[in-house]
C-alpha cells in the first residue's frame, strides 16, 4: 500500500501507482538483469589499473606508474538493486526453494553480472532473514514453517491494526479516496496471476496506508515483516494461498477496507484487517 496523497512519505498517487506499475512489469519478466561485464571482469581491470590497494600489496614490480583508483561505476548501485530486486521475485515465486544452497558465483553467471552486486545483495538478504550464510559455499534459503507464517501475521495485526484504527478516526475522507488507485492496482495485479506482482502491489497498497501516520520507523518495520510473509514455505507453499482467484480475492479486500476507512467505520475495518492478516497478505 503506497501513499495516493502527498503525505509524511512524500509519495503522491501518481508517482507510487507508476512506481507499482513498473515494479509489477519487472516481476513479470521473472529475474533478468541487464548484460552486464563478466563476472571477474572489473577486478581484472581494477588490478591492472593499480590504486592504493594494489600498491599496498606489492603487486606494482616493474616500475608501473600507480594511476588514481578509479570512481566506482555509476550503474553499480543500480546493479546490485536490480539483483535484490531479482533475487526477491525469486523467493516469493518459489525459484529459489527453501533449503537449497546457492553460490554467489553462479547466480552471478545466471544473470551475466560480476559476483560482487550478487553477493552484496545476498549479504542484504541475509541480514532481512531471507537466507543464511553458509560457509565455504553460498548462502541458504530459509525454511520457514506455518507455525512462523502465523506468528508473523499476528505480529503484524499488532502492528498495523491499531494505526489503521486511529487513522479511519483522523484521516479525512479525501485522502483516503487518493489511495484509490493503489487498490485498484493490486486487483489488476492479482488479475495477472503472478504471485511476486501482486506481492509488490500489495506492499505499496499497505504502506501507503500506514505512511499517513506520519511514523517513517513504522513503515519500514511493516515493510520488512510483510516481505517475510511473502516467502514461501517449506516445500514450496505460497503464503494465504496463490493461485489467481486467491489472489483477486484477498486483493478486493484491499478497496473493501478502503471504503471503510473513508466511511470511517470502525468494526468492518477491525474486521477486514483481521481477516485480511489471516490470509498472511
Amino acid at each position: 500500500m503506497k501513499q495516493g496523497t502527498q503525505g509524511s512519505a512524500g509519495t503522491t498517487t501518481g508517482e507510487a501507482a507508476a512506481a507499482a506499475e513498473a515494479a509489477a512489469r519487472t516481476a513479470g519478466s521473472r529475474y533478468r538483469v541487464p548484460a552486464q561485464p563478466a563476472a571477474g571482469e572489473a577486478d581484472r581491470r581494477r588490478d591492472a589499473g593499480g590504486g592504493c590497494e594494489s600498491s599496498a600489496r606489492g603487486e606494482h614490480t616493474h616500475g608501473e606508474p600507480v594511476l588514481p583508483r578509479p570512481r566506482p561505476a555509476v550503474q553499480r548501485p543500480s546493479v546490485r538493486g536490480q539483483v535484490l530486486a531479482a533475487l526477491r521475485t525469486a523467493l516469493v515465486t518459489g525459484d529459489l526453494r527453501p533449503g537449497e544452497v546457492h553460490s554467489a558465483p553462479v547466480l552471478a553467471e545466471r544473470f551475466g553480472v560480476s559476483a560482487t552486486p550478487v553477493r552484496e545483495a545476498m549479504q542484504q538478504l541475509a541480514q532481512e532473514g531471507a537466507v543464511e550464510v553458509v560457509p565455504n559455499r553460498g548462502f541458504r534459503v530459509v525454511e520457514r514453517s506455518a507455525r512462523e507464517l502465523a506468528e508473523l501475521a499476528e505480529v503484524r495485526a499488532l502492528i498495523e491494526v491499531p494505526v489503521m484504527l486511529r487513522l479511519a478516526r483522523t484521516v479525512p475522507p479525501e485522502r483516503w479516496a487518493g489511495l484509490r488507485p493503489l487498490a485498484e492496482a493490486t486487483v489488476r495485479a492479482a488479475s495477472s496471476g503472478c504471485r511476486a506482482t501482486y506481492a509488490e502491489a500489495d506492499r505499496a497498497f499497505h504502506s501507503a496506508v500506514l505512511a499517513l501516520a506520519g511514523n517513517q520507523q513504522l513503515v519500514g518495520v511493516a515493510e520488512e515483516l510483510h516481505r517475510r510473509a511473502q516467502w514461501p514455505l517449506v516445500g514450496g507453499g505460497a503464503p494465504g494461498g496463490g493461485t489467481r482467484a486467491e489472489l483477486v480475492a484477498d486483493a478486493h479486500e484491499h478497496t473493501a477496507l478502503l471504503d471503510a476507512l473513508v466511511a470511517g467505520d470502525l468494526d468492518v475495518v477491525r474486521a477486514l484487517v483481521g481477516e485480511h492478516f489471516n490470509g498472511a497478505e
